[in-house]
């Protein structure tokens, strides 16, 4: 279950940085209310992951891969296209998101 709430926190977190994004600094209603929303519900999925795992795990990988999946939305959503330091930055984030799932013997296996 750790990993499924693990997933729930980072996908809230992407839906509420993407909204946050189209809120336009908190003018435009309904963005305005689905990242305060995805916040919560971010959060509060976080916080439940954080029974399994040490607050430092569940923090790296969260951040790391919603920083990949917010970058993605970016691309895809925004059509804000990342240049070549940035896209390194991200899989340098992306090989210490797989080295801390697969060797780390501290996320609980």
């Amino acid at each position: 279950m750790k990993y499924v709430y693990l997933l729930l926190a980072i996908v809230a977190e992407v839906i509420a940085t993407s909204a946050l994004n189209a809120s336009a600094q908190f003018t435009k209603g309904l963005p305005s209310l689905i990242t305060l929303i995805g916040y919560g519900v971010a959060f509060y999925f976080l916080s439940l992951t954080l029974r399994f795992m040490p607050v430092g795990i569940v923090y790296a990988l969260w951040s790391g891969i919603g920083i990949i999946l917010v970058a993605l939305v970016g691309v895809f959503w925004f059509k804000q296209i990342p240049d070549l330091p940035a896209r390194i930055g991200m899989l340098l984030i992306l090989a210490g998101v797989l080295v801390i799932n697969l060797l780390s013997k501290t996320t609980g296996h």
